[in-house]
This record gives C-alpha cells, sequence and structure tokens, in this order.
C-alpha cells in the first residue's frame, strides 16, 4: 500500500509540479516508509493477506531486500539522468510500480498474484529500459525486451491454464496437495504446464537456453535500470521459484531435476565461455550474470533447509555486488552514453583510485574470492551441493568458477595498467553523473560486501529462520 501510494503521489507531483529532485525524496520517503512498516508486520507472521498473498518471515526477508535495493537503485538514478535533458519524474513512478510487482511476486501463493506481480514488473521495465528516448540503444533494448517478455508471459500463462485443468486449483498449496495424493504417473497436461512454466520462469531468470536477450539489453538499458533487472527482476523471480519448487516438492521428480540440471550446467558453461569472448563490461557483467543464476539453480537443486539458506545468502551477496558493479558504471557514465567500454576502464586506478578500488573488490566478489561476501555465497551452494550428493553439478561449478576469474581479473588488470605517456598528468574531468547519494550507496555496498564476507553470523542467523518459515 506504501509503495502504491508513493508512486500515484509522484504521478500527481509530476502533473503539477515537475521537480526531479522532489520525485526522488518522494520515491526514496516511499521506500523507506514501506522498509520501516516491516518491523511491525513481523509480529503477526505468518498470515495470509487474501487468498493470494501470503506474508511470513522468507517473504518479509525478500520484501526487505528488494525495497533496500530499490533505493540503491534510486539513488544511483539521480545522478544518472540529471545530466539528460527531459523529464525524468515519471521513471521514478516506474520504478515503485516495477517494486510492487516483486514484491507482489515474492508474497504470491496462488497463480492469479503471482502473473499480476510478473506483469507489473515486467510493463514498468519495458518502460524503464527505454526511458531515455533520446539515444537509440535504449530505444532497441526495450523494444526487444517487450517482444521477448511477451511471448515468455504467454507460455507461463499457458502452462497455469494446463495445471489448472489438471489440479482445478490455482492455489500453489492446492496444487501440491493434488500432486501429493496423485498415485498415477503424471499426466500428459501436467507435465506439459510444467515444461510451459519453466520455459517462462526460465526467460525471466535468463538460464539457458533462455539467455539471449539477457546481453543486449543489459547493453542497451540505462546502467541503474540494468542494476534493478539484474537484482530485483531476478532475485524476485528465483525467490518465486524457490518457494514454488519446496511447496510442491519439485526434489521428487526425477524429470524436472534433470531439466534444471541440464539448465544449470549449460548456464554456467554458456555464461563463462561467452563472457570471456567480450570487450564491453556490460556485456561481460551480463553472461557473468547467466553463469550465477546457473550456481544458484545448483542450490535449487540440492534439498533440504540448507537449499534455502544457501540460496538467500548468494542472492544477499549478488545484490550488493551487481549493484555496486553496475554503480560503477552509472557514476562514470556520461551524457554520451554509459562507460560500458573497456577503454572506458583503461588506468582507471591512476586517476580514480577509490572508484577502482571500489569496482574491484565487486569483481572479486563475484569470482568468490576469500573475505567477500560472493565466497561465503558459494561456500554455501557448494556445501549445500555435496550434502545432497550433487558431485557432478559441485565440480562443474567449481570449474566454472575458475573460468569465470579470467574475465574479472581482465577488467582490473585493464584498471591497474599504467596510463599512456602524459596520461597521468593530465587532471581527470569530473565525472558528470557523480552525486553524494550515488558515492553514499557504493561505500555503503562496499562495507556491506566486506561485512558479509568476514562476520556473516548475523545474516546467516536471520536466514535460517527465513528458511524455517519456508519448510
Amino acid at each position: 500500500m506504501v509503495i502504491g501510494a508513493a508512486a500515484v503521489t509522484i504521478m500527481l507531483q509530476a502533473a503539477f509540479y515537475r521537480h526531479h529532485l522532489a520525485a526522488v525524496v518522494l520515491t526514496l520517503l516511499g521506500l523507506a516508509l514501506s522498509l520501516a512498516s516491516l518491523l511491525p508486520a513481523s509480529r503477526y507472521l505468518p498470515r495470509p493477506v487474501t487468498p493470494l498473498l501470503v506474508l511470513d518471515r522468507f517473504a518479509l526477508f525478500y520484501v526487505g531486500l528488494i525495497l533496500a535495493a530499490c533505493i540503491g537503485v534510486t539513488l544511483l538514478s539521480y545522478g544518472y539522468l540529471k545530466i539528460r535533458t527531459g523529464e525524468y519524474e515519471e521513471f521514478y513512478a516506474l520504478l515503485l510500480l516495477a517494486t510492487l510487482g516483486a514484491m507482489v511476486l515474492v508474497t504470491s501463493s496462488h497463480f492469479v498474484s503471482f502473473f499480476l506481480g510478473l506483469e507489473l514488473l515486467s510493463v514498468s521495465l519495458y518502460v524503464l529500459i527505454a526511458y531515455v528516448r533520446t539515444e537509440g540503444r535504449p530505444l532497441e533494448a526495450g523494444l526487444k525486451y517487450l517482444i521477448l517478455a511477451a511471448a515468455s508471459s504467454a507460455f507461463l500463462l499457458f502452462g497455469m491454464a494446463l495445471i489448472y485443468a489438471q489440479a482445478g486449483t490455482l492455489a500453489f498449496g492446492g496444487a501440491a496437495s493434488w500432486v501429493r495424493a496423485g498415485t498415477d504417473a503424471p499426466s500428459l497436461y501436467l507435465m506439459t504446464g510444467l515444461a510451459l512454466m519453466i520455459t517462462g520462469i526460465g526467460f525471466k531468470l535468463a538460464v539457458v537456453p533462455f539467455h539471449m536477450w539477457t546481453p543486449d539489453i543489459y547493453e542497451g538499458a540505462p546502467a541503474p535500470v540494468t542494476a534493478f533487472v539484474a537484482t530485483v527482476s531476478k532475485g524476485a523471480m528465483f525467490a518465486f521459484a524457490l518457494r514454488f519448487f519446496n511447496q510442491t516438492e519439485g526434489h521428487g521428480y526425477r524429470s524436472l531435476t534433470l531439466v534444471f540440471s541440464l539448465m544449470a550446467i549449460a548456464s554456467m558453461f554458456a555464461g563463462n565461455l561467452l563472457a570471456l569472448m567480450q570487450d564491453n563490461v556490460k556485456r561481460i557483467l551480463a553472461y557473468s550474470s547467466i553463469a550465477h543464476l546457473g550456481y544458484l539453480l545448483v542450490a535449487l537443486l540440492a534439498a533440504g533447509s540448507l537449499a534455502v539458506e544457501a540460496v538467500t545468502f548468494y542472492l544477499v551477496a549478488y545484490f550488493v555486488t551487481t549493484l555496486g558493479a553496475f554503480g560503477i558504471v552509472a557514476v562514470l557514465s556520461g551524457r554520451e552514453g554509459d562507460a560500458d567500454a573497456m577503454a572506458d576502464y583503461r588506468a582507471l586506478f591512476w586517476q580514480r583510485p577509490g572508484i577502482a578500488c571500489v569496482f574491484t573488490a565487486m569483481l572479486v566478489s563475484l569470482a568468490g574470492i576469500p573475505l567477500t561476501a560472493g565466497f561465503v555465497g558459494k561456500f554455501f551452494i557448494v556445501t549445500a551441493g555435496i550434502g545432497s550428493a550433487l558431485w557432478g553439478l559441485v565440480l562443474v561449478l567449481v570449474l566454472n568458477s575458475a573460468i569465470g576469474m579470467f574475465y574479472y581479473l581482465r577488467i582490473i588488470v585493464t584498471m591497474f595498467s599504467q596510463p599512456s605517456a602524459g596520461h597521468l598528468a593530465t587532471t581527470p574531468a569530473p565525472l558528470p553523473a557523480y552525486t553524494h547519494g550515488g558515492a553514499m550507496v557504493l561505500a555503503v555496498l562496499m562495507l556491506l560486501l566486506i561485512w558479509l564476507g568476514v562476520f556473516p553470523g548475523f545474516m546467516l542467523r536471520m536466514i535460517q529462520q527465513t528458511a524455517q518459515s519456508l519448510l
């Protein structure tokens, strides 16, 4: 309700008084109020909210994660958009609506609310990706996302219809009860419906073979929107998949686990190998995200509470590092376009050592180096995989982690390479997209990355309570 009211308030503000900073303040106020409301709400858990939504510790944790990420995206967006011509008040209303869609996804207990949340998120993203309409690449990316996301929604909708035709209910709990009570082999309706749903979910998560849109969208979208797509959109969909997989006891279906295993292996290899061939930083991070979703699928396939804890911790670490990486791209971007070419990062350390060090820390965390949040997250996934005897997937994960280090190190080496003659003496130009808010976001993310990597105990205890509510 708070997020919805904030979006309406910003639309009214844009109608009567256009002011970019005022829209940002209203957005942050709405997000902060919503985040603060989670604490009193936690005293009344679990609680169904109509037959469509459920508010339990699992949902509350992910809602908090989504809101915190959106605060970071908002602060980064202000600096990114203020240097561009145009009116950007509606951008923040759309950002709030997309956040609301993601919140509906993680609280869904019914296919109807799931589809409504997904469409609210997707329709807002169509516009957000193409919002900087004075440039060609965002428009192209928005159009591609519109066509492909619409196709994936059609698959999802048809899959849900087939499952409803078989189970006679759209509630997750009802469908799960019907599956558990069934004594016959799974019917053609059910298997086809599940296959279509996996297609739709696979597209939203951008796992192989439904990953083709990711590099183009990541490259074309404004850097803060890319950060939102990479974290909030994918994180909310994975949280939904985790809840649905556990409630329907997906581990019991050999064919289903085989499909997810093949997708995990293909995502890890394709994401890492294709990232090695890229010269564009946003495309490297796009292929890297495909590989990271493959790692997460390994944890999804592991059964038990450790699997839920591993997925949740890894997503927290992934949110921190990915927001930080795209936050650097946003801060370095100028009026002419995003700083996504490898040349934009050459000898960055010698001109802007602070930014280069933060970006290095984010890349090191994505590579899974010790003393970072990424290492602890990957350690938990490996532990969950070994605990469920997924030896083959764990070996593939370790091998791909080694492959992934090459392209992360390539960016780091570029940043620390020696400047050319006369380059060092040149005073670096001021960063047009720099704001105190953006700098604060990067500083907080840097601290979180180290804190989660060195002292993960507090976060782990919180995640363990979250996992218990799902099982």
